[in-house]
């Protein structure tokens, strides 16, 4: 018997079929919406490794992140919950201060705490922390700066210092042996600080050596002061990452250097290292450095507030209604020192001065690392957090580099330090949204730093008038 199938014909509608093709067409010609945070329409996107600026260009942000950097064209393509026109405005990372204090012991937590918002009304959004004497404090403000819940520029710090026996400030680490080098590395790492700083207060070279050489075995970044009976390259063939100020690298260069160390002067060996500073020399111990990617970082504007710290006024300064008596009053220590310093006839702070000045394009150009750093904090009299760094970031200029070349080393080699480059140090997709925004091009000007309009940190988007708000917040007198 033959089975026969029957098939339903369906009945096509020309109206019907002519609005399903139109259907499928729009399914697979149109892209869904982009959606984001906030969208900056209009920006010029300063790029500081190559010292170009790309105008007209928008950028999308979601929460911390940037989602898109393009062409004002490809804008219509984004939705956002917030936009804002900047009119040509130049926008680049915020900036890095890589090396500033909090310290002073539980009664000067809230001044140190009450000095955060300084930090981003100079447009820096991230600080390395190089030690002191409340670092349980200074992590909490690390979390809740990272959770939104307190303003403030995001912290890396290497929580207490590692020095001698008699350190020479509270809060530091007592390491005299190799096994207390070890314990001491193991609650640096159970705190869950960034990096290892060393102090010489009286840190013999050879725990220094062994910091480093420990350091090196777990992959911690080491960096800080060197006791002035060690060798700068010794420390870097063991591993060393950093040195902070220039007084190591200074004697370094200097030929006389081992027959100093032999008479044990500390840094009554200064002078006569600038003295004896040896070009030829220098070259080969950059290029060793540089080899050997040791980050550097000079502080040559503290150096130079505080070699002229007797002859300047500093009683009207403008920032100092920002900084807590009790910060106010440790500066006379530094104050203190430079009387007796000049009473004695030692001029070793004014010496070094235009020394270090000089050593700085030579470094750059051997291809050192050179890190922006201020030292701002209670103790280092009249060293403003913000300004300092304006302040050093002008010295970088005075003394030869260009102003793209002194904002790389704040904004690219303070991340590159942490190996942390994929997330920040440029305006890009994926990268962390802590940006500055300013009406002048501070790659033509470094003081158009001072043009800032807006700064974005860890989310938040704070215009002059939010600054304002929050200077007024930690105004010791507020009216």
């Amino acid at each position: 018997m033959k089975l026969t199938i029957h098939v339903p014909v369906m009945k096509i509608y020309p109206s019907l079929l002519f609005f399903s093709l139109i259907l499928i067409t729009l399914s697979c010609n149109t892209d869904p919406v982009k959606t984001a945070d906030l969208i900056l329409l209009n920006s010029t996107v300063i790029h500081v490794d190559s010292a170009k600026t790309i105008p007209g260009q928008f950028i999308a942000i979601n929460g911390r992140n940037i989602l898109e950097v393009g062409p004002m064209a490809e804008a219509a393509d984004w939705k956002a919950k917030e936009s804002r026109d900047l009119q040509g405005a130049f926008v680049m990372p915020g900036l890095w201060d890589n090396h500033v204090h909090f310290r002073g012991g539980d009664s000067l937590l809230k001044e140190n705490q009450d000095l955060l918002p300084l930090f981003l009304a100079y447009g820096i959004t991230t600080v390395r922390d190089a030690g002191g004497d409340i670092t349980p404090a200074v992590l909490q403000w690390q979390q809740d700066i990272t959770q939104g819940e307190l303003p403030g520029p995001r912290i890396f710090s290497s929580g207490p210092k590692l020095d001698g026996d008699q350190p020479a400030w509270p809060g530091s680490i007592v390491v005299t042996s190799s096994s207390e080098v070890s314990a001491a590395l193991d609650s640096i790492n159970v705190i869950g600080a960034d990096y290892v700083k060393m102090y010489d207060g009286n840190l013999s070279p050879e725990n220094y050596y062994e910091i480093i050489r420990q350091a090196e075995e777990r992959g911690m970044k080491t960096t800080g002061h060197m006791p002035m009976q060690a060798n700068l390259l010794d420390a870097v063939a063991l591993g060393l990452d950093g040195t902070e100020h220039l007084y190591y690298v200074l004697k370094a260069c200097s030929p006389k250097a081992d027959s100093l160390t032999a008479l044990d002067l500390g840094y009554g060996m200064v002078t006569t290292l600038v003295d004896t500073y040896n070009a030829e020399l220098a070259e080969k111990v950059y290029k060793t450095l540089a080899e050997n990617e040791v980050y550097v970082t000079p502080t040559n504007y503290i150096g130079h507030i505080l070699a002229n710290v007797l002859d300047e006024d500093h009683s009207k300064d403008s920032l100092l209604q920002y900084v807590g008596p009790g910060i106010q009053k440790t500066y006379e220590g530094r104050v203190k020192s430079a009387e007796r310093a000049r009473a004695s006839g030692n001029s070793m702070r004014s010496k070094t001065e235009g020394q270090f000045m000089s050593m700085i394009k030579p470094m750059h150009q051997a291809g050192i690392p050179l890190l922006a750093g201020s030292d701002s904090g209670a103790f280092n009299s009249y060293v403003y957090p913000g300004e300092s760094l304006w302040g050093e970031l002008q010295f970088m200029v005075k003394a030869g580099l260009t102003p793209a070349e002194a904002l790389a080393t704040s904004v690219i080699n303070g991340p590159r330090f942490f190996d942390i480059t994929s997330a920040y140090g440029s305006v890009a997709p994926g990268k962390r949204a802590d940006l500055l925004i300013l009406e002048e091009n501070p790659l033509e000007d470094i003081d158009h730093l001072a043009s800032m309009e807006i700064i974005i940190a860890g989310g938040a988007v704070y215009d002059q008038k939010q600054l304002d708000q929050l200077l007024k917040s930690i105004k010791n007198n507020p009216q």
